[in-house]
Parts: structure tokens; C-alpha cells; sequence
């Protein structure tokens, strides 16, 4: 059973990744829809048919798999992308991004940071919509 939302925390090399993995694929089993924000792209792999590793025959072994229908296989996946190059083009407005995510996005120096935060503080002060970069 899920829940609408949920978390996954641990420290490195504790198998966060896996673990999100294995849910995202029983979930699309039972033909449940995912959104998942994987910024680094770990996740990517799942739009390929898997591939049999040492690892994986020794874990398929040991917990019987091969007897419960196990099978390598892709899953369905769209790529969003905020620049629209290698993915499905992300449509939002700068007022609906944090300044802190659009400065990384614009790789801006400490000052340029705290300039962006100015402007998004008064533009929220003020009720204004900041929508583009248009100048």
C-alpha cells in the first residue's frame, strides 16, 4: 500500500536508488502512474530493457525470481527537460521557480544570486509576475 507521497533518506551507498527503482516499477506493473524529478538521472535506465549483471543472477537466485515471473524489460518513460533539448520542453514561469533553482539553472555568481533574490523578494512584495527574462 502507498501513500500519495513519500520520502526516501539515507546516507550514500544505502540503496535509495534501488529502492526507488523497484517502487517505480511495480507501480508502472500495475499500471500506476509516476512522476519522478530525478535531476541527476539515475533513474534514466529504467527506459531500457535491463540486463543481467553477477549481482542481479546471484539476487534472482536467492530470492526465487525466476519462479515469480521475473524478467528484464524497459518501462514507459518521457523525459522533461527545462531547456526543452533532450526531453519534453518544461513550461513555467520564472515567478513559479525559487531564485535559488533558477540560479543554478543559470549558473550565476554569489552576486548575481543575491541580485535574483532582490528581484524575487519585491516582485513578491510588490504582487508582481515575473515572466521571463525578456529585456
Amino acid at each position: 500500500m502507498a501513500n500519495r507521497h513519500g520520502l526516501i533518506a539515507g546516507a550514500t551507498g544505502t540503496g535509495k536508488t534501488i529502492t526507488l527503482k523497484t517502487l517505480v516499477e511495480s507501480f508502472s506493473d500495475m499500471g500506476v502512474p509516476v512522476f519522478l524529478a530525478d535531476m541527476k538521472g539515475d533513474i534514466s535506465g529504467l527506459a531500457k530493457i535491463g540486463c543481467e549483471t553477477d549481482k542481479t543472477k546471484i539476487n534472482v537466485e536467492k530470492y526465487g525470481l525466476a519462479s515469480k515471473g521475473f524478467r528484464y524489460q524497459a518501462y514507459p518513460v518521457e523525459f522533461w527537460d527545462l531547456f526543452g533539448l533532450k526531453g519534453l520542453p518544461v513550461r513555467v514561469t520564472l515567478s513559479e521557480m525559487d531564485p535559488t533553482l533558477l540560479s543554478k539553472i543559470l549558473n550565476l555568481s554569489e552576486a548575481q544570486q543575491g541580485v535574483l533574490n532582490i528581484v524575487f523578494r519585491v516582485a513578491d512584495d510588490e504582487s508582481l509576475l515575473i515572466i521571463d527574462l525578456k529585456i
